[in-house]
């Protein structure tokens, strides 16, 4: 059994993360979805809220985890075999290549880089709750459970 981890902020769920999860979910057997919490950023929503967002979303059909620390380890903690992870941009590239070698030298695990689709590419976390928080209309950019728990998060 081949098992991926998609790890991320992921704060808030976007539409990008579940295109990113879903495609994840038809190449392997498992799929792991890690919240990382952070305690040195300041989130709109706690890492058990979004774990709990994930959760809403897929049911039992996904393993949603917390971590702090390194990711590497808590991929092996949790054995699996790759990391995946979107790319949106050259930025997001540059970035993640640097990573990807560093876990690799960490931990040797690999990482496995997915193009975003195209109707998603342009969506962000910090993109979504800006317009979220300025009134604007989100329903095209996250799940519904997601479109809800902003609502009522902000005035």
């Amino acid at each position: 059994m081949t098992i991926a981890m998609c790890p991320g902020s992921f704060d808030p769920p976007t539409s990008g993360h579940i295109d990113l999860i879903d495609r994840a979910r038809a190449m392997f057997d498992k799929v792991i979805v890690a919240v990382i919490d952070n305690p040195s950023k300041r989130p709109m929503f706690t890492p058990t809220e979004r774990a709990e967002l994930f959760r809403e979303i897929y049911g039992d059909t996904i393993d949603v985890t917390i971590f702090q620390g390194l990711l590497v380890e808590h991929a092996r903690d949790m054995e699996v075999d790759v990391l995946v992870k979107g790319i949106r941009n050259g930025i997001d590239f540059e970035y993640e290549f640097q990573m990807a070698h560093m876990n690799r030298r960490l931990s040797g695990v690999e990482t496995l880089f997915l193009p975003t689709s195209p109707s998603v590419s342009y969506i962000s976390s910090s993109l979504v709750k800006e317009v979220a928080r300025l009134g604007g209309p989100v329903s095209s950019l996250v799940p519904d459970v997601v479109e809800n728990a902003l609502k009522e998060r902000l005035p």
